[in-house]
C-alpha cells in the first residue's frame, strides 16, 4: 500500500504501535491564545496553560504531534498538537495549541482538556504565506487521522486517563 501523499509527505507517520515516551498524557483548562486559530487559519486551536506545556512537554521536540483529546469530560476526539514557537508568526514563548479534528459549536475557554500524545509528525517549520501554513496544518490532519485509524492507536482512546 501507497502511503505517500501527493505533497511527497507520508500519509502514515509513526510505527504500528505507540513508542517510549509515548504516550504521553496531559490536562489543563483550555485559555486564550492569541487569536489566530479560528480568525486567520480557520482551525480552532484549544491552547493549554504555560505551565501545562513547560511540564509534561519539556523533554519532548518542538514540532507537531497527533493524538487524542477530550473536552470535559466529552468525546474522546483526534487532534493535532503544534508544540513550539510558531515562527511563522514570530512567538517569543513556547506554546502548546491543540486543534480538535471536530466541529465544535462553542468556545470552552476554561474547560479541562486532556490530551495523550501518541507520535511526531514533523519538525515546526516557517512558511513564505500564510496559505503555505493552512495547507500543510490540512495535511498534518490528514496524517493524523490516517496513523490513529491502527489499532494500536485507536485503543488510546479507552484509557482510564479519559473520563
Amino acid at each position: 500500500m501507497d502511503t505517500t501523499s501527493c505533497s511527497g509527505r507520508p500519509q502514515i507517520v509513526g510505527p504500528s504501535e505507540p513508542e517510549k515516551p509515548y504516550p504521553i498524557f496531559v490536562q489543563g483548562d483550555v485559555v486564550k491564545g492569541f487569536g489566530r486559530g479560528s480568525k486567520q487559519l480557520g482551525i480552532p486551536t484549544a491552547n493549554l496553560p504555560s505551565e501545562a506545556v513547560e511540564r509534561a512537554l519539556k523533554d519532548i521536540p518542538i514540532g507537531v504531534y497527533y493524538g487524542w483529546a477530550q473536552v470535559k469530560g466529552g468525546d474522546v476526539l483526534p487532534m493535532v498538537m503544534s508544540l513550539g514557537w510558531n515562527p511563522f508568526f514570530k512567538n517569543e514563548k513556547r506554546s502548546g495549541e491543540v486543534h480538535i479534528i471536530h466541529k465544535f459549536k462553542d468556545d470552552f475557554y476554561g474547560q479541562n482538556l486532556k490530551i495523550a500524545i501518541l507520535a511526531y509528525i514533523r519538525p515546526e517549520r516557517d512558511y513564505a504565506s500564510l496559505e503555505a501554513l493552512v495547507d500543510d496544518i490540512n495535511m498534518d490532519i490528514s496524517v493524523a487521522e490516517n496513523s490513529l485509524g491502527r489499532p494500536a492507536y485507536t485503543q488510546i482512546k479507552n484509557a482510564a486517563f479519559f473520563d
